[in-house]
């Protein structure tokens, strides 16, 4: 049996993040859900008001031998704009900045050489600063979001899908 890995990503809303998770080869499991914040099973009425401190996030389950770490960190990096703030286009408020919350040291680092290089890459375009929260996922508990929020874009597929992008590209090899 292949052992998996865990890393949170919050990257807007998250019906259109998750979709982006659940179709990478190799990650066997999603889950939409909120993180970040102080408050105890929040609710998404609670998370929209802003006063929770939480983001929408996507748990993303990857097998790490049918998909790397940096492979899942370049679907984040390349899928929402990282200078945004607390916003990811029309959909603005703290629950839609850009996190990351990793699981394991390996994460932590390939988190960080990424954010490195993808810095450069918008630094080199006139873009950023990236401004993405990142820390380790066991000082932010996940709740899971209500069920009606699970794989929505799958149940509605012409839903709501609101992502924005910076147009460009992590290296495919580090620069390092």
């Amino acid at each position: 049996m292949n052992e998996t890995k865990t890393l949170y990503v919050g990257m807007g809303c998250f019906w259109g993040a998750e979709k982006k998770f659940w179709q990478l080869p190799g990650v066997v499991e999603t889950e939409v859900g909120y993180q970040g914040g102080s408050a105890i099973r929040p609710t998404y009425r609670e998370v929209c008001t802003g006063l929770t401190g939480h983001a929408e996030v996507v748990k993303v389950v990857y097998n790490p031998t049918a998909v790397s770490t940096r492979d899942v960190l370049a679907t984040f990096w390349e899928n929402h704009d990282p200078t945004q703030g607390n916003r990811q286009g029309n959909d603005v408020g703290t629950q839609y900045r850009s996190a990351i919350y990793w699981t394991d040291t390996e994460q932590e680092l390939e988190v960080l050489r990424t954010l490195d290089e993808f810095s450069e890459v918008l630094r080199a375009a006139n873009i950023g600063p990236i401004t993405t929260e990142i820390a380790p996922a066991e000082q932010h508990t996940f709740w899971p979001a209500e069920e009606y929020h699970q794989k929505y874009l799958q149940k509605n597929p012409n839903g709501y899908d609101c992502h924005s992008s910076t147009g460009h590209y992590l290296p495919k090899v580090a620069t390092s």
